[in-house]
């Protein structure tokens, strides 16, 4: 059976497809952890442990090298996703409660489900899209896109926006794995390898666990708003993406369209920031699934509409090219 091909073809599949088998199991046999126990328990109830050792191996695999070009472009990038995140954290904070939206078709829409669709890129998405219609230069600009991954940029924004606080020791709490493997990374190649190894292998797990969370109701309920945030993240986003890239990053915007996604790690966010803050638990299901639904929408749109745009770039440059001198 060639079941990982087949979770290949779903958009963000390695962590939509666990995700989606850990709701089933929560919506039907909801005390099955605590029934069987053990490493069992562990496996259905173990979110944040299983994120301690993603992230870690997450920091472990970033190369601090990087061209000046590299860094610039993902610089700017970065920043521009964030400022943006912070931007809609403010406006939306400022008139609906940590509660979001309660009912009708945009029921389950909050600032934490907003700032955390928002506020990361899906790197590997981003990567592959600048192989194809970027430079070399352009693709590699992922590389500080893995700082965003994890809840970290999320509690600087919900915190620096005036919706959360946090007490100090909580971002140490939340940033330490990532930089202490980020360290051994860089200080040994070969753990390096070794623990980076390990960044796609743990996605599964933790999205199971993360899935056992929510029920399926949930997913169903806010279908609609996933897709509406899903959209809006592409939008809110993007704009303000490709004017960085083309006045900042000296590109010609294509980078911005392929970086306005949705980050698989996103999903994991609003339960981590609610084991952070209560006052969020009520309305972190809800989010899990709407980010869970964005990641799918920004994986179909965002490789469409970066083909679109570079086929724009192309065409515009080629009307606007000066004619060759003709031979006499």
């Amino acid at each position: 059976m060639q079941i990982k091909k087949a979770i290949d073809k779903i958009p963000g599949g390695l962590m939509l497809v666990p995700l989606f088998l850990g709701a089933l199991c929560n919506t039907l046999a909801p005390g099955t952890g605590k029934y069987l126990g053990s490493f069992t328990n562990g496996l259905i109830t173990g979110t944040v442990p299983i994120l301690a050792v993603w992230f870690f191996c997450m920091g472990a695999s970033i190369e601090l090298k990087a061209t000046g070009t590299m860094l610039r472009k993902s610089g700017v990038l970065v920043v521009t996703k964030i400022a943006t995140a912070w931007v809609v954290a403010m406006v939306v904070g400022s008139f609906l409660p940590l509660t979001g939206v309660q009912t009708g078709i945009f029921a389950g829409i909050s600032t934490l489900a907003l700032v955390a669709a928002m506020d990361m890129t899906n790197g590997g998405l981003y990567a592959a899209l600048m192989n194809q219609y970027g430079s070399k230069e352009e693709a590699g600009a992922f590389v500080l896109m893995s700082l965003e991954s994890g809840p970290l940029m999320t509690m600087i924004i919900l915190g620096t926006a005036g919706i959360a606080s946090f007490e100090p020791q909580l971002f140490v709490g939340a940033v330490l794995p990532f930089l202490v493997g980020f360290a051994l990374g860089n200080l040994d190649p070969e753990l390096r390898k070794m623990f980076g190894g390990a960044v796609q292998t743990l996605i599964p797990f933790f999205a199971f666990a993360l899935g056992n969370t929510i029920k399926l109701q949930v997913i169903v309920q806010t279908g609609f708003a996933g897709i509406f945030l899903g959209v809006a993240v592409i939008i809110v986003t993007g704009i303000p993406l490709i004017l960085a890239d083309k006045f900042l990053g000296g590109g010609d915007g294509t980078a911005g369209v392929a970086a306005s996604s949705t980050a698989g790690a996103a999903v994991a966010t609003p339960v981590l920031i609610a084991e952070m803050i209560p006052d969020f638990a009520p309305v972190a299901p809800a989010a899990t699934a709407l980010v869970a639904t964005s990641v799918i929408v920004t994986s179909i749109l965002v490789p469409i509409i970066t083909a679109l745009w570079a086929k724009h770039i192309k065409k515009a440059s080629t009307q606007t090219a000066p004619a060759a001198a003709p031979a006499e």
